[in-house]
Order: structure tokens, then C-alpha cells, then sequence
């Protein structure tokens, strides 16, 4: 027995597409109390929200929203084909991958390399950002899964770990901790740091400090990891980054030290997160099932490979 009627799904794919009850209204010329009594209709019967509601806003889709009106118009453009029998079909699928700044140039191209193996007949695109723009987009829909840091997420994202990252202290090679194998706060925290200019990543480690009693000085604010290897390594401070990649100097061919950070508390997890409690689409839930494998058995690798 079918609960959702082929005009209800007319309607909800309606707002989904103009963002509005007014605007979808107007285009399928029917009455705004008729739109959103199927739109409510339809998220009782299925059990969870298909929009964000925001007053003075655009209704946004969530990310169980966007699923639903992506199938919804397939049922719709199948239903049309019975009647013509010559229109073309709906293309494939798409997986919109998130990630973190900082884990972007180690992690990205394996990821995808590994998706698009694992899924040849689904587009994958990505979108490399700071942490708080990241749950913005895990939440309006924009981003489908997410590899970043587990900070300050709510019980609306569900996530799990990839693996754990430990903090690097970077360094010239000669300032006067060059020579030592590790590092820790306290050993750090009187030289001027660079830091990222990332708020919530900042946050995160001028807080590591607090925590142990420490109040260094930030000299630098760097954009990119690039810029703050650069800066460490021409003697300008002691960058602190959870990225640490393989090759040894900095932008310009400047040698540059890292030093593992060894405080047990600094440690972080690297997480794989979408969010919403609802239905997961079966392309993503295989998605992220390949990111799980190969980044859980190789999380510093440039490759992975599938089991």
C-alpha cells in the first residue's frame, strides 16, 4: 500500500527546489496551506524532518531531505516515463565528501581515489574546509560525510572513529629543541607559537595549554599549513599542527623539524561524521564503509586498499 501519493511527492520536491511554500506555491498554482499540509503529512509518516525551519529564512533541506526529494523525483521522472515512454533517465548518484583543512593534503586524494574504485557509477565531489563550516554544511545538506576532528559535536551528528592524531611541534633546524626527538608543553610553551587561523583549532590547542597550566604567546596567525611551515622554519616561532607531512622542508625548500608532542591529553580523534538520526542512503552508507577501512588500516598512508 503506497502512503505517499505521487502529488505529495510533486509538492515536496516543489519546496525543496524553490526553498520556499510561497515561491513553490506560486509555481505549481496551489494554495500555501495545501503545500504544507502534505509537506507535514509526508514527515509523520516518515518520522523525521525533511527541512530546517528558520524564521526570516530559507526553508533548508536536511541531509535525510535532500535523499528523499533526490528519490522523489526519480519516482516522479519514472512515473512520467510510463506515460513517455522517451524521456531519459536520471543520472547517477553523487556523494558530496567534507574535510578538515589540515587533513585535506594527506587524506583527500586517497579518499576519493578509493570512493570512486569502490563506487565507478557515482560522481564524488568535495569540499575542503574549516571546521565550523564543515558542520554547516553536514547540516544543510550540502555535505553528505565528513572526515575531520571530533570537536563540539552535537548528539545530531553520528560519527565514527577513524583513528588518532597526535600534535606536532614544528621547529628550524637550529632552534634549540631542534635536536630532541619529542616535546611537550611545558617545553614548548615559553618560545612564541604560530598557530592556525582556523578559530576552533586554535581554540582547541591554546586550551591543551590552560589545561596544564601554560600561557604561551602567539606570534603568528597562519592561513594555511604551508604558510605556518614556512613561518616555523625561518626561525619565526614554533607552529603546532595536527598535520604532519612526510617530506621535511617547507615551502622554499627551507628545512624544518617536527617534534611529536607526547601529552597524553593532546592526543585527538579523527572522526568520519554525517549528520541526522534518520535513514541513511545505501551509496553513502557503502561510502563511508570504504573510508572506515582505509583509513582505519592506514591512516598516514597516501594510498589505501579496500578489504
Amino acid at each position: 500500500m503506497l502512503y505517499i501519493s505521487l502529488r505529495q511527492y510533486e509538492y515536496v520536491s516543489a519546496i525543496g527546489r524553490h526553498g520556499s511554500l510561497s515561491a513553490a506555491a506560486l509555481t505549481l498554482n496551489v494554495s500555501q496551506p495545501a503545500l504544507s499540509n502534505a509537506l507535514t503529512r509526508v514527515e509523520s509518516h516518515l518520522g523525521y524532518p525533511l527541512f530546517i525551519r528558520r524564521q526570516g529564512a530559507a526553508m533548508a533541506l536536511t541531509p535525510q531531505g535532500r535523499k528523499f526529494i533526490e528519490q522523489a523525483e526519480d519516482v516522479l521522472t519514472r512515473a512520467a516515463q510510463l506515460e513517455s515512454p522517451n524521456l531519459s533517465t536520471k543520472g547517477a548518484s553523487h556523494i558530496r565528501l567534507g574535510m578538515f583543512t589540515d587533513l585535506a593534503p594527506v587524506h583527500l586524494a586517497p579518499a576519493l581515489q578509493e570512493l570512486r574504485a569502490a563506487l565507478p557509477d557515482v560522481a564524488v565531489s568535495y569540499k575542503v574546509e574549516p571546521f565550523e563550516r564543515l558542520m554547516s554544511g553536514l547540516i544543510d545538506g550540502q555535505i553528505d560525510i565528513a572526515i575531520t576532528y571530533d570537536l563540539s559535536m552535537d548528539a545530531g551528528f553520528v560519527r565514527q572513529k577513524l583513528f588518532d592524531n597526535r600534535p606536532f611541534a614544528l621547529v628550524s633546524p637550529d632552534h634549540q629543541l631542534a635536536s630532541a626527538k619529542q616535546t611537550t608543553l611545558a617545553d614548548i610553551a615559553g618560545f612564541p607559537l604560530i598557530l592556525s587561523t582556523e578559530g576552533l583549532s586554535a581554540q582547541h590547542i591554546l586550551g591543551l595549554f590552560r589545561r596544564n597550566g601554560l600561557h604561551p604567546t602567539v606570534a603568528h596567525r597562519a592561513a594555511s599549513l604551508d604558510l605556518q611551515r614556512s613561518l616555523a622554519a625561518h626561525g619565526e616561532g614554533i607552529g603546532i599542527s595536527y598535520a604532519n607531512p612526510p617530506d621535511s622542508d617547507s615551502y622554499g625548500d627551507k628545512p624544518l623539524v617536527s617534534l611529536p608532542i607526547t601529552n597524553s591529553d593532546a592526543s585527538e580523534a579523527v572522526v568520519l561524521a554525517h549528520h541526522g538520526t534518520g535513514p541513511i542512503d545505501a551509496t553513502i552508507e557503502t561510502a563511508e564503509r570504504v573510508l572506515i577501512e582505509c583509513l582505519r588500516a592506514k591512516p598516514i598512508a597516501t594510498s589505501c586498499e579496500v578489504g
